[in-house]
């Protein structure tokens, strides 16, 4: 039956090929839109590393000014980041199986080549663990080990990019790169690697692209680096120099552990709390003990990493399909009416209600079907603009989910402008065009 009823159907569609492409037309654009900005969204909001994100946390210590909350619209939030002395302190447990403090710097890169002149380049000062715990690929070698980062060891893993433009993409691993005024030797080459959202440092910008430059936490004392992302702090600090700045109440690192398990989550949040209690007994910490450790879908939602207007775009489009499809009725209504001596025979003839019902919704549903499809690849077309818009900051595009999800509502627009139509031409009295035929 709904083989005939597809006939049928496209042969109405043929019949009228003028109001057919309007028909198809206008659900086309309700679902290229719609469809654009819910895959947008989507991926803002959807899971950066799903198959670990349960085990990886970042940490808070609340050592905030005790009259006055880090938040004011939120003041039970303790810090994003932790100083430089917490660090310190917590990175000495042994209960992670992988941990890294990290912050965001820049250094002058000077290139081999004469032609290329010096450039400042975004760099990260992590620990080796960085790479393991939000799994980066690399395309040539690899991170360095724990030796290097208690050295610390002048090593230094590139960007793809950065290994494009100093040595042409060619395996660097053992060439040197002259980094402020020390030489560093490449360890590695990451492969391409750009998360959706920058889940590891939300505080400076999520969208923001992946630092260029990697090297060992420890470097930041002999190079006396600065962060260049979000430095907070409530307490003045004595003396200008870079030690007193690292000695300070000044939070400006990420902290980041890999728990596998349960009963390592206990434990080291019981860690945290001892280490707390102890700074206290040293005059810090004098807030109640507030210690977090968040999950990555915990840790964007508490961040709102997903920007309000997101939100926003994702309920207009829907609503924009909604009055797209709602237009049609009309349209829908009038098509349909205007065959119904041919519907009064048919019912004439035998054919019942919900026959004559199910062969109009079928029709509805094929336009919103065939809409949909030329909907969905205008929307990936516009997803492939936007890309090129931000020079390919973000990577939108359709995964399977999403078409799923523009043909879902591809059929529900076809529900929504068929239903009314379909319903009352199959309630049309059929003695009242018998005579006429």
């Amino acid at each position: 039956m709904l083989a005939y009823h597809l006939k049928i159907a496209f042969k109405s569609l043929r019949r009228n090929p003028v109001l057919s492409t309007l028909l198809i037309g206008g659900i086309a654009l309700g679902i290229a839109v719609s469809t654009a900005f819910v895959t947008t969204y989507y991926l803002m909001a959807s899971d950066p590393i799903p198959e670990k994100s349960d085990r990886l946390f970042a940490v808070q210590l609340d050592s905030w000014e005790v009259d006055d909350p880090y938040d004011d619209d939120h003041p039970e939030e303790p810090p994003l980041q932790i100083t430089y002395r917490d660090l310190q302190g917590i990175m000495q447990s042994d209960i992670p199986s992988l941990q890294s403090g990290m912050y965001k710097a820049q250094l002058t890169v000077h290139p081999e080549a004469e032609t290329d002149r010096p450039y400042r380049a975004n760099t990260r000062l992590c620990f080796g663990d960085f790479f393991a715990m939000f799994d980066v690929p690399f395309t040539y070698g690899g991170y360095w080990g724990q030796q290097a980062d208690k050295g610390p060891e002048p090593v230094v893993v590139l960007s793809q990019e950065t290994n494009q433009r100093l040595f042409g993409g060619e395996n660097s691993v053992g060439r040197t790169v002259r980094l402020e005024d020390r030489d560093f030797t490449v360890v590695g080459v990451m492969d391409a690697w750009q998360p959706m959202i920058k889940y590891y440092d939300v505080n400076n910008f999520q969208f923001d692209e992946s630092e260029e430059i990697f090297i060992p936490f420890n470097f930041n004392r002999p190079l006396e680096l600065s962060s260049s992302g979000n430095t907070s702090g409530w307490k003045f600090h004595p003396g200008n120099e870079y030690e007193d700045f690292l000695q300070s109440e000044n939070v400006f690192i990420q902290m980041w552990v890999q728990l596998d398990s349960d009963r390592q989550r206990d434990e080291y949040l019981s860690f945290l709390d001892a280490y707390t209690e102890g700074q206290r007994e040293l005059g810090r910490f004098e807030r109640p003990t507030n210690n977090r450790v968040r999950p990555v879908m915990e840790w964007l939602e508490v961040n709102e990493v997903v920007p309000e207007e997101a939100k926003l775009m994702l309920i207009i489009a829907v609503l924009f399909l909604l009055v797209c499809s709602v237009n049609l009725i009309g349209i829908l209504l009038g098509k349909f009416l205007a065959r119904a001596p041919e519907v009064g025979v048919r019912r004439a003839l035998g054919a019942s209600k919900l026959s004559i019902f199910a062969q109009h919704l079928v029709e509805c549903e094929l336009i919103g079907l065939l809409g949909g499809g030329i909907g969905i690849v205008l929307s990936a077309l516009a997803l492939e603009l936007i890309n090129g818009l931000f020079d390919d900051t973000f990577s939108f595009g359709l995964d399977l989910n999403m078409v799923g999800a523009g043909v879902l509502l591809s059929l529900v627009s076809g529900l929504i402008a068929g239903v009314y139509p379909a319903w009352r031409i199959c309630r049309v009295a059929p003695a009242s065009h018998l005579k006429l035929q």
